[in-house]
C-alpha cells in the first residue's frame, strides 16, 4: 500500500515490544491509519509520509545497554506530537536531560494509576484505575519542562510537556489490561488533530484510485489462492481495472478436499477474470525428499513465481504482480521493525526469489485480518470467501511434517476434511480463527481389530484470535474430540493415534511450521 494515499498517517517507531502490534491495532479502531516502521527510519523517510502524530513504542532493551537502540533527536523538529510508551518514555526522559533508573528486575503485571497532576491524557476519572507495566528501567527524574502527571506507588507512571507536545507513559494503554488505555490513546490522537475518518470505505476509494494510476492502461496478474486475503485483493484491483487483471488460480495438489473445484465456482461467480492452471505432479516432485520446512516454502514460492511469470509472458504486457499479503505476513516473516525477530517465511514474502520479472502490487500489505474481511464483505464478496478461515500459501506441505508425498497429502485431506466437518456440524467454527488437521512423522503402536498397527499420528489444531498476530488455544467441547478422533481413527487407514495442540501463540505459531 502507498500510505501516501492516506490522508492522515501516525508513525509507531517499533523498539521491539511485543505489544507494538497492538498500538497499530487499537489507533486503527479509532479510526487513524497508523504505520509502523523501524526504530531506526531516518527523518527523510519519516517525513515523506507527513505524519501528525509520532509514537515510540516500547522494548525489551535497557537504555543503557550497548547497542541498544537509540532515539534520533532530530525527530523533535518534526513538531508534531510525540508519545514515548515504557522505553519510548525512557527514551524521551534520557535524551532530554532526566534520569532513567536502571534495575535488575522487571516489573511486570496490573499496577495502579494515582494522578499527580493535571493531564491532558489522563484525566481525573482514570485515578485509580488498572494499568499493565512491563518494564525493568524507569524515568527516576523527569526531564526540564516536564510534569509528572501520574504515579503507581513510587514509580512515574506518566509525564508531560504541554507546551513542546511530548507525553511519556511507563505502562501500555495498548493493553487491554490497562483499563482507559483506548481512552488515554484517543486523547493523543485528538492532540495530534486526527479527523478519524479512515474507515475500510475511505481504504477502498484510495485504493482504487491509486492502483489505476500505478497500473495504467497495462494488465497485471494476480495471485489467487483461495484464501480471503488473495480474494479481496483481486477483488480490489478488479474494482480498479476490470478484465485486465488475470487472475491465476494454481492447484497445486496441496490444497484441502474439493477445495480446488468449490473455490473456482465462487470466483466465477463473483466475476473475476480467472484462469484455472493444474500443476499437482509439478509441485509434488519439486517436493520430492524435502522436510525442512522453510526450504519447502521457499520451494513452492519459487514454483508459484515459475507459473505466473510464464503465464504473463503468454499474456503479454503485464508489469505488476498482485498478491493477498497482509501485515502479519510481513512481520513474521521480515525483520523490518527494528528489533523484531524473524519468526518464518511466507510463500508470498520470505519465499519469493530473489530476481523475478514482475513487480508486486499488494494492496493490502499494511491491514490485519479484520480489516481485510471488512472490506471484502464491502467489495460484495460473499460470506463463503470473507467468513474463510485462514488457509497458508504452501497449503497443506506445512502441516505434514516431514516429506510431503502423494500419500501423504492424500491422508492428511480426509482426516483434515473431518476435522472440519465435525466442528463445522457442532456450531463450533463461528469462534474458532482456524480448525485443521497436521500430520506428524511419528509412528505409534495401536490395536485395531484385536492386530497390533504400527500407524501414523494426527494433532488436531484449533484456535481464537482476532488477527492472527496472537491465539488461545480453543476449549473445544471433550464429546466433539472424540467424535473427531473416533471419525480419524476409523475412516483414514493408516493412522491409528489422534492427539489436540493445546500451545497459544505465542510461545507457538499456529502453524505447525
Amino acid at each position: 500500500m502507498d500510505t501516501a494515499a492516506q490522508n492522515e498517517v501516525l508513525v509507531i517507531l517499533d523498539y521491539g515490544s511485543q505489544y507494538t502490534q497492538l498500538i497499530a491495532r487499537r489507533t486503527r479502531e479509532l479510526g487513524v491509519f497508523s504505520l509502523i516502521l523501524p526504530h531506526d527510519t531516518t527523518l527523510a523517510e519519516i517525513k515523506t509520509l507527513k505524519p501528525k502524530g509520532l509514537i515510540l513504542s516500547g522494548g525489551p532493551s535497557s537504555v543503557y545497554e550497548t547497542g541498544a537502540p537509540k532515539l534520533d533527536m532530530e525527530l523533535l523538529k518534526l513538531n508534531i506530537p510525540i508519545l514515548g510508551i515504557c522505553y519510548g518514555l525512557q527514551l524521551l526522559a534520557l535524551n532530554l536531560g532526566g534520569e532513567v533508573k536502571a534495575s535488575d528486575s522487571r516489573e511486570y503485571g496490573l499496577a495502579k494509576l494515582r494522578n499527580k497532576a493535571k493531564s491532558w491524557l489522563i484525566e481525573e476519572a482514570f485515578d485509580g484505575s488498572q494499568i499493565w507495566m512491563s518494564h525493568g528501567d524507569h524515568v527516576a527524574v523527569a526531564p526540564k519542562g516536564f510534569e509528572v502527571t501520574a504515579q503507581s506507588g513510587n514509580i512515574i507512571c506518566a509525564a508531560e510537556n504541554q507546551q513542546q507536545k511530548l507525553f511519556g507513559l511507563q505502562f501500555h494503554p495498548e493493553v487491554t489490561h490497562t483499563e482507559f488505555g483506548r481512552q488515554i490513546l484517543k486523547n493523543f490522537l485528538k492532540i495530534c488533530g486526527f479527523k478519524h475518518d479512515w474507515t475500510p470505505k475511505s481504504f477502498v476509494d484510495s485504493e482504487i484510485d491509486r492502483i489505476q494510476k500505478l497500473v495504467g492502461n497495462r494488465k497485471v496478474i494476480c495471485a489467487l489462492s483461495g484464501g480471503v486475503d488473495s480474494s479481496v485483493a483481486a477483488s480490489l484491483v478488479s474494482r480498479a481495472i476490470g478484465d485486465r487483471q488475470i487472475c491465476i488460480f494454481v492447484d497445486t495438489g496441496l490444497l484441502r478436499e474439493g477445495e480446488y473445484q468449490e473455490v473456482l465456482a465462487i470466483y466465477k461467480a463473483a466475476g473475476l477474470n480467472v484462469k484455472p492452471i493444474k500443476a499437482a505432479e509439478r509441485f509434488l516432485s519439486q517436493l520430492k525428499s524435502i522436510t525442512d520446512p522453510e526450504s519447502k516454502r521457499k520451494i513452492i514460492g519459487g514454483e508459484f513465481i515459475n507459473i505466473f511469470e510464464t503465464e504473463a509472458k503468454l499474456v503479454g504486457d503485464v508489469k505488476f504482480l498482485v498478491q493477498g499479503t497482509l501485515y502479519p505476513d510481513v512481520i513474521e516473516s521480515v525483520s523490518v521493525h527494528g528489533p523484531s525477530a524473524t519468526i518464518k517465511s511466507h510463500h508470498n514474502v520470505g519465499g519469493l526469489p530473489k530476481t523475478m520479472n514482475l513487480e508486486l502490487l499488494e494492496p493490502l500489505r499494511e491491514l490485519f485480518k479484520d480489516e481485510v474481511r471488512q472490506i471484502g464483505k464491502r467489495l460484495g464478496l460473499p460470506n463463503s470467501i470473507t467468513q474463510r478461515q485462514p488457509f497458508p500459501g504452501p497449503g497443506l506441505a506445512v502441516r505434514i511434517i516431514g516429506e510431503v508425498t502423494p500419500e501423504s497429502v492424500s491422508l492428511l485431506q480426509a482426516a483434515d476434511q473431518i476435522v472440519r466437518d465435525e466442528i463445522t456440524k457442532s456450531g463450533a467454527h463461528t469462534d474458532l480463527w482456524q480448525y485443521f488437521a497436521v500430520l506428524l512423522p511419528v509412528q505409534t503402536v495401536g490395536v485395531m481389530g484385536d492386530q497390533r498397527t504400527y500407524d501414523q499420528v494426527i494433532a488436531i489444531r484449533a484456535v481464537e484470535s482476532t488477527d492472527g498476530m496472537t491465539a488461545d488455544w480453543a476449549k473445544l467441547p471433550h464429546d466433539l474430540l472424540a467424535k473427531i478422533s473416533n471419525r480419524i481413527v476409523r475412516e483414514v487407514k493408516g493412522v491409528n493415534r489422534v492427539v489436540y495442540d493445546i500451545t497459544s501463540k505465542p510461545p507457538g505459531t499456529i502453524e505447525w511450521e
